[in-house]
């Protein structure tokens, strides 16, 4: 073993103490590594996702007793596109701060991509000038419409799922990959919610 060889004229008490650091000091750098290039967990803290996405009662419009806890991947957009649908971890433009009173890292689904001409009436989001299907909406007030926006080379548009209680791009403007963190592939808290997205 090549630690023996640099500890083997230690006493044998030091040479195990040595061998444990090595151990916890190593699994804390794998731990650290696959958060900040592989999966990172999160907490959904406010009901703009309900009810795809639970936050915690007594927080206004929130479901559950419990906040849900999210892995997002955070190395796929290195290999694919984010793709129209994704439930995307991504942090905010200063912007956020001033018109939502928040900023930092959001979780929301991204609805419009480079290119797209997106749009919203009646409660309708339409891209490119087509209603767009979007069954995962709770029924909450949508009456939050905006004109055509055309987006950049380089812009995402992210709504909450919950549309009357979402501060999102209709507020802030669109983000850039950059700032895209990542999808969200699983729930794991709590044990009732368990599953894949």
């Amino acid at each position: 073993h090549p630690l023996d060889r640099v500890t083997g004229r230690l006493p044998r008490r030091l040479r195990v103490a040595v061998d444990w650091i090595v151990t916890i000091v190593g699994a804390v750098a794998i731990v650290l590594a696959i958060k900040a290039w592989v999966v990172n967990p999160y907490r959904i803290p406010s009901s703009s996702m309900e009810s795809t996405l639970h936050c915690a009662r007594p927080a206004a419009g929130c479901e559950a007793r419990f906040s849900d806890r999210v892995l997002a991947n955070r190395f796929i957009y290195r290999f694919r596109d984010p793709s129209r649908g994704d439930i995307v971890v991504f942090n905010t433009p200063d912007r956020a701060v001033s018109e939502c009173g928040a900023g930092g890292t959001f979780v929301k689904r991204l609805v419009g991509v480079p290119g797209d001409r997106i749009s919203m009436s009646g409660g309708v989001l339409h891209i490119d000038g087509k209603p767009v299907d979007e069954p995962y909406l709770n029924g909450s007030d949508r009456s939050n419409d905006f004109p055509v926006r055309k987006l950049g080379a380089d812009h995402y548009f992210m709504m909450g799922d919950n549309r009357g209680s979402s501060c999102d791009s209709r507020k802030w403007g669109p983000v850039t990959r950059d700032d895209l963190i990542g999808p969200v592939f699983a729930v794991y808290w709590p044990l009732t919610r368990l599953g894949l997205q």
